[in-house]
């Protein structure tokens, strides 16, 4: 399931679902731009892992949740709590990540 956020409600979100990985990101950001289909392609694969799309600028609250300061970041959550997170350009990396929380 890949969900892009709309309001700053991801803490809700993250609550809801077993095991997320949220994409943290900015319109100005072209290494953003860049991981996007990415991450995409990433939410296709694994439907068992909700997939979360988040501006870092527009959703203070939600970027907390990860101590975003770098974009993009890619952070994993796992019932609720924070598992993992990096910030990255490099698709094996994003795909690594993925793999940590899908086979717990």
């Amino acid at each position: 399931m890949l969900l892009e956020l709309e309001n700053d409600n991801l803490a809700e979100l993250i609550a809801e679902h077993k095991k997320v990985v949220v994409q943290y990101s900015a319109t100005w950001c072209g290494n953003c731009r860049i991981m996007k289909p990415k991450f995409k392609k990433e939410a296709a694969a694994n439907e068992d892992i909700t997939f979360i799309l988040a501006d870092a600028e527009k959703f203070p609250e939600s970027r907390k949740l990860a101590n975003v300061d770098n974009l993009p970041t890619f952070a994993t959550f796992e019932n609720g709590s924070i598992k993992n997170q990096t910030q990255t350009n490099k698709y094996d990396v994003l795909k690594e990540l993925v793999h940590e929380i899908a086979s717990n």
